[in-house]
């Protein structure tokens, strides 16, 4: 009678096993049918493809980074309460400024915002008070900014084609433009001369 039971349980061991495989599989097969991995979220990286996102902007609209692979897609990280980042006196007409320039060119542009403590509808407010003409996305749960790793408003990540092509600060603090530095060499099938630089500004202020 024990040796019934010690093969039983045996049995069952077996079944559960396989059937908890059969799970696993059927998961990740579904993961892959939807465009997912049952490996670790993708980090930015140069010349890697970027991580995707869908994220909602102050206006409602969902913007998804994979619907424009085949453009080059900028994205800035933006917080109104930095001097470095807003449309004040910081780096925002500046942006503006190169969004009217190279949107013509077919440059896609959104800001970010992983501000933990922003709301849609003061960010809203805040875009038709300075006419910012690009989407801000809202991103306060930070995941998104996490993926990408970034540290600063401002923050510019230039994706080429589904590729990061670029990570770093909007300019060297004088006379060096590396936004568009960036997109000038892209739009001219060039590699980006500087691919990774330090960005600097305030520090993001994620959701702890």
């Amino acid at each position: 009678m024990h040796k019934t039971h010690i093969l039983y349980a045996a049995v069952l061991a077996g079944s559960l096993l396989v059937a908890a495989a059969g799970q696993y599989r059927a998961q990740a097969e579904q993961d892959k049918q939807a465009g997912q991995t049952t490996t670790r979220p993708a980090r930015a990286e140069i010349g890697a493809p970027a991580p995707d996102f869908a994220l909602v902007s102050t206006g409602g609209e969902k913007h998804r980074l994979s619907d424009h692979r085949d453009k080059i897609v900028v994205l800035e990280w933006v917080n109104k309460d930095c001097p470095f980042s807003n449309f004040s006196k910081g780096a925002g007409p500046r942006m503006k400024a190169l969004y009217d320039e190279y949107r013509a060119k077919g440059v896609v542009w959104f800001g970010i915002d992983s501000t933990h403590s922003h709301q849609a509808a003061d960010i809203a407010a805040y875009t038709r008070e300075h006419k910012i003409p690009y989407p801000i996305l809202m991103d306060t749960d930070g995941a998104v900014g996490r993926r990408y790793e970034a540290k600063t408003t401002p923050h510019i990540f230039i994706v080429n084609k589904g590729k990061l092509a670029y990570m770093g600060a909007h300019d060297d603090r004088g006379k060096r433009n590396y936004i568009a530095e960036a997109l000038d060499a892209l739009l001219a099938g060039h590699e980006v001369p500087s691919p990774v630089t330090n960005p600097y500004g305030c520090s993001v202020k994620y959701k702890r």
